[in-house]
């Protein structure tokens, strides 16, 4: 492909923590696809992919308000244990790296420690992988003080990997006491030590992290609140739903992981009853293993979700793509991506699209099977919000039992725990008693039957 002009972005403003970094170059070295057939078709959805790949590389660099000089993709054949690109492509980079006055190479793969000191020794330039990358971005994301171990215990993992023999100062000993002392330990040694301390100690504090979320969610048990959790790709506009949906002020920029950090809220639903929306962190493709078992703690939210909301950027050209990745990590974290009881596919962004494009969306969803709806939504605009709000309810009535009961009005003890362990559909005043419909979860049935004399609601 041609080399993109990135010379713009030396103008653009840059935040108050931008990098002092100076120019930037983005590689995006992928697998060439063998495409099923010769058809221009297969040829340019192959393209079309490479480059929401590169640009999507992009966007991560500018999370961090690099400054990129270019961006460039160079397609691979077979993955060199050494460079990971040929030699022929890296003698061709270090060219350009030194007439673009390169200071950083971007490369959006994940590099082996070897892989990555050999490319700094040819380029004669820091090269980060997507994996530092991502690690770069949330470390800047992270503002609560979960979100900053989480994000230093995936950091260390990945250095602790990255202790190659590649720098002088791993070769040095240091001696023992004094002068009697013996080699001692290598420098490498010595920081692995180092690192492998700091992460037992990260990881003992997870723990009691984990334990106050436990404790929260057991505090949420008690009352009748059910928990709907947001999932999907960073950028599908989750954090603007989670806006629209609780009428809070969660930050939501049009960025890659512009939310980092879990937040719970509580979400009104169309018959007056009460669900807590939890909004967690965005997914992506080739997402560091270090960050999904470091978040494990923060994801634990969706682990326990009664009901999942899967938002998709559905005017993105890879939303195929972006689906699948984010079925991926829920697999990874023990959740069936196919569990139709529990999942809400929810189309973000129809805004973008025409009347036209918008019906023939519309006609796509009216397809698809009876269980596994999508629900088309604009966050930004609130459109097919009160449709979302129902299929929530919908969803979450499924699972509690609707009750008829009739209580004496002076039992005022009996009502208040109705109202706190119980959703009450509707209440009417007839000769001193108050003749209620509830909806309870399985937990507490069996107590509101034999309390209050309760029967199943038979439907008008």
């Amino acid at each position: 492909m041609e080399p993109r002009n990135f010379d713009g972005d030396a103008d653009r403003p840059r935040s108050a923590g931008a990098t002092q970094t100076g120019r930037v170059l983005v590689i995006g070295p992928y697998l060439r696809v063998r495409a099923g057939g010769a058809d221009a078709q297969s040829e340019t959805h192959a393209l079309r992919d490479t480059e929401a790949r590169l640009d999507e590389a992009v966007g991560l660099a500018r999370a961090i308000d690099l400054v990129i000089a270019d961006a460039i993709v160079a397609p691979v054949s077979q993955i060199r244990p050494a460079t990971y690109i040929g030699k022929g492509k890296v003698e061709e980079i270090a060219g350009l790296i030194k007439t673009l006055e390169v200071e950083l190479v971007v490369m959006d793969c994940a590099l082996s420690p070897i892989q990555q000191r050999n490319l700094e020794k040819e380029w004669h330039a820091k090269v980060l992988d997507r994996t530092g990358l991502i690690l770069e971005i949330f470390g800047r994301r992270a503002k609560t003080r979960e979100g900053s171990l989480q994000v230093e215990l995936a950091h260390l993992n990945y250095q602790r990997s990255r202790l190659v023999r590649s720098w002088t100062h791993l070769e040095r000993q240091r001696g023992g006491f004094g002068f009697m002392g013996g080699p001692g330990e290598t420098q490498i040694e010595a920081d692995r030590r180092l690192i492998q301390e700091r992460i037992s100690k990260l990881e003992s504090e997870l723990k009691k992290v984990q334990a106050t979320r436990r404790l929260h969610r057991a505090g949420r048990q008690r009352v009748p609140y059910r928990v709907v959790a947001l999932v999907g790709y960073t950028n599908a506009g989750k954090s603007t739903l989670f806006n629209r949906l609780t009428r809070a002020e969660v930050q939501a920029a049009d960025m890659l992981f512009a939310t980092l950090d879990p937040t719970l809220r509580a979400l009104n639903l169309p018959h007056g009853g009460k669900a807590m929306l939890s909004d967690t962190v965005g997914f992506i493709s080739n997402l560091p293993t270090q960050l999904v078992a470091a978040f494990r703690a923060t994801l634990e939210e969706v682990l326990e979700a009664d009901v999942i909301l899967h938002v998709r950027d559905i005017s993105h050209e890879d939303a195929e793509a972006q689906q699948s990745d984010v079925d991926a990590v829920l697999r990874q974290l023990g959740i069936n991506p196919d569990d139709s009881g529990r999942i809400i596919e929810v189309w973000n962004k129809i805004d973008r699209f025409d009347p036209e494009q918008r019906e023939e969306l519309l006609n796509i969803a009216a397809r698809r099977p009876e269980d596994h709806p999508a629900m088309l939504v604009s966050a930004v605009s609130g459109e097919g919000i009160d449709a979302l709000l129902a299929a929530i309810e919908q969803r979450l009535a499924a699972k509690r039992t609707t009750l008829d009961l009739s209580i004496d009005a002076a039992d005022g003890a009996g009502i208040s725990w109705l109202h706190r362990n119980a959703e009450v559909l509707s209440k009417e005043l007839h000769d001193g008693r108050f003749d209620m419909t509830v909806r309870v979860d399985e937990t507490k049935r069996d107590i509101v039957v034999s309390r209050f004399d309760a029967v199943p609601h038979l439907p008008a």
